[in-house]
């Protein structure tokens, strides 16, 4: 492979708590040296990162690619094309796919397609229960062994706490991390938006936000009966994090993330009957979006995820409770990073640890990290780059975002994935 050597960039690596002006060195795929030039070190490509930021490939704990099954959606080769323009270099799989990710048949395939498609680092999750029906176990083991990296039910709830604590026990007696969106099924009962001043003004189905809290509630009760390692997706509201802050503080081996869209948009910027501002869960208060940044700054929220749901445009037409929750989102999760940056809310130190680092370590990988020997994935964008999100800059196949035609601040010049430039064109040494 290529040796390659970027060069006078502002290199951000929070895992070895290194922000300077330097080099970052590659060769065989791997980070070489960071700063010091290696002996002897002579490199076919170099990237000049002046003015630019180098940091670690973006890891996203959450996106749906379509494939297989919703090929009219969009395919892995279009989502991870759209992944490498917008830095990141590995991507979770959650298994609601058609057929759903619950042998190791169907895990293999979603590999071969992600080989094929050139970006290796898309990780099936496991089905927590066969056909994620909610009733009968798979063979998590079996599937762990295929490469899945987690277990979980997706949106899809379990039949009761029963199966969910044998689920649990099973998934901690082979140190599976369970992936867990908390959500009553009673009380969402197919509500559209949250419950409060939007649902009551224009007779929208409501979720209220007890239906996280509650289901949240009885997870952390049985992950201190089993001990499982629990990773809780998506949280959305207040109560959210404040019981997640008591769980950890009280030993309980969990940790959470946010999507990205819940930490800039509340019920208040809806237009009303726009489905591209359908979601699950949905955009609550003012309030619940202030503590959830709050609770990133803090480390109680570990990751932003984008949670990327790719539609066609048949799925958002209609009448808004009636059209598939979900945003299209690869590609505004670095300017919405730094508007979080922007608005002071956090630190460009923690947004990017929190894309980088924090995931990598939940998911046990050798990845997130500028260190010498774990895989090249390296982001490199300009953060003064303005751009705005149309036809012309987006790549993914779902134009579902409820930020089309706005003008960003973040654009990613270069990404590569383990020492393979994926995204912008480098310069051949002489």
């Amino acid at each position: 492979m290529e040796r390659i050597l970027i060069e006078n960039g502002r290199i951000i690596d929070p895992a070895n708590n290194v922000e300077r002006l330097g080099s970052v060195y590659v060769a065989d795929g791997k980070i070489v040296s960071v700063i010091y030039k290696p002996i002897g070190f002579e490199a076919d490509k170099v990237i000049d990162a002046r003015n630019l930021i180098v940091c670690p490939g973006f890891i996203d704990l959450s996106a749906r690619l379509r494939e297989p099954g919703q090929t009219r959606k969009a395919t892995i080769a279009s989502e991870t094309a759209a992944a490498s323009a917008a830095g990141i270099t590995t991507l979770c799989l959650p298994p609601d796919t058609s057929p759903v990710i619950d042998t190791p048949a169907v895990a293999e395939l979603v590999k071969d397609k992600a080989r094929k498609a050139g970006f290796r680092q898309v990780l099936p999750i496991a089905a927590l229960t066969q056909k994620l029906e909610g009733a009968e176990l798979t063979a998590m083991m079996a599937l762990k062994q295929v490469g899945c990296i987690a277990v979980s039910n997706a949106n899809q709830p379990v039949k009761n706490l029963l199966v969910l604590r044998r689920a649990m026990e099973y998934a901690a007696s082979h140190d599976l991390l369970f992936m867990y969106r908390p959500n009553e099924p009673a009380l969402y009962n197919n509500g559209c938006v949250h419950e409060g001043v939007l649902s009551t003004r224009y007779g929208l189905p409501s979720i209220p936000e007890a239906a996280e809290t509650i289901a949240l509630s009885q997870c952390l009760e049985l992950v201190s009966l089993t001990g499982c390692r629990v990773h809780f997706g998506q949280i959305s509201c207040a109560r959210s994090v404040f019981m997640l802050e008591q769980a950890k503080l009280s030993g309980l081996n969990v940790s959470a993330d946010v999507a990205i869209h819940q930490l800039h948009l509340t019920e208040d910027d809806i237009i009303p009957f726009d489905s591209a501002y359908h979601v699950q869960p949905p955009l609550r208060t003012v309030a619940d979006k202030n503590a959830l940044r709050e609770g990133l700054a803090r480390g109680i929220i570990d990751s932003i995820c984008s949670d990327h749901q790719p539609h066609d445009l048949d799925a958002k037409l209609g009448a808004f409770p009636e059209t598939d929750p979900g945003v299209s989102a690869l590609e505004t999760v670095l300017p919405l990073m730094l508007k979080l940056v922007g608005d002071g809310a956090i630190t460009l130190e923690q947004g990017i640890a929190a894309l980088t680092h924090k995931p990598a370590q939940l998911l046990g990988l050798d990845r997130g990290a500028l260190t010498g020997g774990f895989a090249a994935d390296i982001c490199i964008f300009d953060p003064e780059q303005d751009w705005q999100v149309n036809a012309e800059n987006w790549r993914s196949q779902g134009v579902n975002t409820p930020f089309w035609g706005q003008v960003f601040k973040g654009k990613v010049i270069y990404t590569l994935q383990s020492g393979k430039v994926v995204y912008g064109d480098p310069v051949s040494s002489d």
